[in-house]
């Protein structure tokens, strides 16, 4: 064997494999973590002042496998002297901006993050049966390389941009980018945002009271048939459980394909408070005469051009399959994030299992190179194991799970039932052959 082999290499340090490193520190893993950048941020282009994450603060990083863990979110706010008033606000709801200075905390506090260094390939040594991680230094373009057991991949999503919209010409933006952007916007005399999500409902309100001051026309665009809320009940969040992702996982390709576009508004949707503010603002607004604003539903771009000034937009209602142009001097795409298999895999594909897609056929275990355990994939799983792919809340408990299969025991408890509900057929139901046959057990 030639080189240190460690047990484990993290490949990304978003909020997925930063818990996973936090849940490892105490363990007997040598275990270390590569990223691109030269630290941690969060959607930084989304810090809209007062914007709040979106779950509970219980699901940081560590709490759900390990409420004792030195890396809580409650020892962030006691350690920065911000537990009192967190208690004495009384919402669960941490502020986005919260959230990623207990991240960068969580970070700083970790010797095991390698930053500013880019992998580049994985490649695996057959001879010595271990994953050779090559990275370039982003500062320097220095070449380094890692020999590791176990590979976790947390590169997390891509921001996405529909085909009828991607290599046009102008200052279109991304929501990614948004905040960097925002005084850009604010200078033009109109804005488009196109989007339903959460981001596009945030993007919107945060220029909607400039629309009197500023003086620029505000639309807001979307191929849903409504502005849908995020669904938020109980029993709906049972969902995002063990059980529903074993159920989920064993369904077949195409019923997972179908259930992924109609769970849509379990966690793609807009928060019920932020759409009643929106329109709470809007009929404040409205005091003063007509809003400068139009929302259209059901309504999707289906060609863009930029003639050096504004955009024309080409617009297709879907109930009444009607066509029309709308101008935009600024263009903003809150158009969502996608998984995508990595370019650095390519040397050890074969290794690794696909669907018929083409994308990676991530296993209950969230390995994905046939059942040997040894190369893992965070929130790239969506199209397997369901919501709980990108779920904040169920990091802890997949983080669990990929520590006990590489270390052989369960340094954390994993809860396999929390849910009141069955969502296949109950162990001890009676099942008929087919419809209008016997009872057979």
């Amino acid at each position: 064997m030639t080189g240190h082999v460690h047990d484990v290499v993290g490949v990304g340090i978003g909020p997925f494999n930063l818990g996973l490193a936090c849940l490892a520190q105490p363990t007997e893993l040598d275990a270390v973590f590569l990223d691109r950048s030269d630290g941690f941020r969060w959607h930084h282009g989304m810090m809209i002042e007062g914007a709040t994450i979106q779950v509970p603060f219980l699901a940081d990083l560590v709490t759900m496998a390990d409420p004792t863990s030195e890396f809580s979110f409650v020892n962030w706010l006691k350690h920065t002297g911000r537990l009192y008033p967190f208690y004495i606000r009384e919402s669960f709801y941490a502020l986005r901006a919260e959230y990623d200075a207990y991240c960068r905390w969580a970070a700083d506090r970790l010797p095991n993050l390698l930053w500013n260094h880019e992998v580049v390939a994985i490649e695996h040594d057959l001879a010595d049966d271990v994953y050779v991680v090559r990275a370039m230094r982003t500062d320097t373009g220095e070449q380094s390389e890692l020999r590791a057991r176990h590979v976790v991949l947390g590169v997390g999503t891509r921001p996405t941009i529909p085909p009828a919209l991607r290599g046009i010409d102008g200052p279109a933006i991304h929501s990614s980018d948004y905040v960097d952007r925002r005084d850009e916007l604010r200078a033009s005399d109109s804005i488009t945002v196109v989007g339903s999500g959460q981001s596009a409902a945030e993007i919107y309100r945060d220029l909607l009271d400039g629309v009197r001051e500023g003086g620029y026309r505000l639309d807001w665009i979307t191929r849903s048939p409504r502005f849908f809320p995020m669904e938020y009940t109980k029993l709906t969040l049972e969902m995002t459980s063990p059980e529903y992702t074993d159920h989920f996982h064993a369904l077949p390709l195409g019923i997972r394909q179908h259930l992924g576009r109609e769970q849509r508004s379990l966690y793609k949707g807009i928060s019920g408070e932020l759409i009643d503010d929106i329109y709470d603002t809007l009929y404040r607004l409205s005091a003063d005469g007509p809003v400068p604003t139009t929302l259209l539903t059901d309504t999707e771009v289906t060609s863009a051009e930029w003639d050096g000034d504004r955009y024309r937009l080409r617009l297709r209602h879907g109930q009444l399959d009607r066509e029309h142009e709308r101008e935009t001097a600024s263009l903003v795409l809150a158009t969502g994030y996608a998984a995508e298999t990595p370019p650095f895999l390519s040397p050890v594909a074969e290794r690794l299992d696909h669907d018929a897609l083409g994308r990676l056929a991530v296993a209950r275990d969230y390995s994905v190179d046939g059942g040997r355990g040894r190369v893992f994939v965070q929130n790239g799983e969506e199209h397997t194991h369901g919501l709980t792919a990108p779920d904040l809340g169920f990091g802890a408990w997949r983080n669990s799970s990929i520590l006990a299969s590489i270390i052989g025991r369960e340094v954390y408890p994993i809860e396999r039932r929390i849910a009141f509900q069955d969502f296949g057929v109950p162990a001890d139901a009676f099942e008929t052959a087919s419809a209008g046959s016997g009872v057979t057990r």
